[in-house]
């Protein structure tokens, strides 16, 4: 009797578990795509329902310099120029430690030394952003309060809250394009007699110049929009800060203390949308930037 032979011009077991995969990961992928098309496209409609629906100058909402939703003044500049300001003074804070310590992890000469660096960054960088608050409310506001006077309240404190939360990200990027530049340049040009010095400032800072550039841009976006721990440090007041000890306020800060507040579709609720969607628009020129940056990378090999 002979044994059935089997079928070879059906498609193999194989072949159709890929087709199955392949459908789920497009699909996911989808998903995912039809997802942030909502976001953004629920953020455009709430945010612009300020001057659609209650006619609000769009000049007045970027330049106004009162932000007073009870009286009906939707002047945004202050908290634009607040984040701004905090986000550039904790980048300003936090690049030159980023920098020493991103050298040192690279010149340590043991690889489980760096892993182990590397693992406590990564510890730092979980650390839940409330907890980040609390320490500037214990430590550095009665310190800033002793050294400047005032409440202890401000951007400045903001500032050193998000130098110390971005330090891990920062640090992390700058190792990794330190350590994007080929060893054999390195050993060629000790070979050829340069110090170390000389290796690290005509070799390894011009060709790792694209990597940090990305790696500020990426750690300014991650303080702009940081908002838990700014929230519980900065003060909350929407002027234009004039001193080192002023009160601020940011767009993220106004945004969680103030939502909750408001009803659907008031004057106050749609203002506070308009802030999320500048906040969302500033948000996406840092990661185009990061982009055109990372695009714009040469290969060293």
């Amino acid at each position: 009797m002979k044994k059935s032979q089997p079928d070879l011009f059906q498609p193999a077991i194989a072949a159709r578990r890929e087709k199955v995969g392949h459908f789920i990961v497009s699909l996911a992928a989808m998903l995912i795509i039809l997802l942030v098309i909502i976001v953004l496209g629920f953020t455009v409609f709430q945010g612009t329902a300020l001057f659609r629906k209650q006619q609000f100058s769009l000049t007045a909402f970027l330049t106004g310099v009162h932000w007073l939703p009870a009286r009906g003044s939707f002047g945004a500049l202050p908290l634009i120029y607040g984040s701004l300001l905090v986000s550039a003074v904790s980048l300003l804070l936090a690049g030159p430690l980023a920098l020493g310590t991103a050298i040192f992890i690279t010149e340590l000469p043991h690889k489980h030394w760096q892993q182990l660096f590397r693992s406590g960054l990564s510890i730092l960088a979980g650390i839940p952003a409330v907890v980040y608050g609390l320490v500037g409310i214990v430590v550095v506001i009665p310190l800033l309060r002793e050294l400047l006077g005032g409440t202890g309240y401000g951007w400045l404190a903001a500032a050193i809250i998000l130098a110390v939360m971005i330090l891990p990200v920062l640090i992390t990027l700058t190792a990794d394009a330190f350590a994007a530049v080929p060893r054999k340049y390195q050993v060629s040009a000790a070979a050829l007699g340069a110090t170390k010095f000389q290796i690290w400032r005509t070799l390894i800072f011009p060709l790792a110049t694209a990597r940090l550039k990305t790696a500020l841009v990426f750690s300014f976006a991650q303080a702009f929009g940081e908002a838990v721990a700014v929230q519980m440090v900065v003060g909350n007041a929407a002027l234009l800060p004039i001193k080192l000890n002023s009160p601020a306020a940011t767009l993220t800060s106004v945004i969680t203390i103030n939502l909750g507040d408001t009803s659907l579709n008031s004057s106050q609720n749609n203002a506070l949308w308009s802030l999320a969607l500048v906040l969302l628009l500033m948000s996406l020129v840092f990661n185009l930037l990061t982009h055109y940056l990372i695009r714009g990378k040469k290969d060293f090999e």
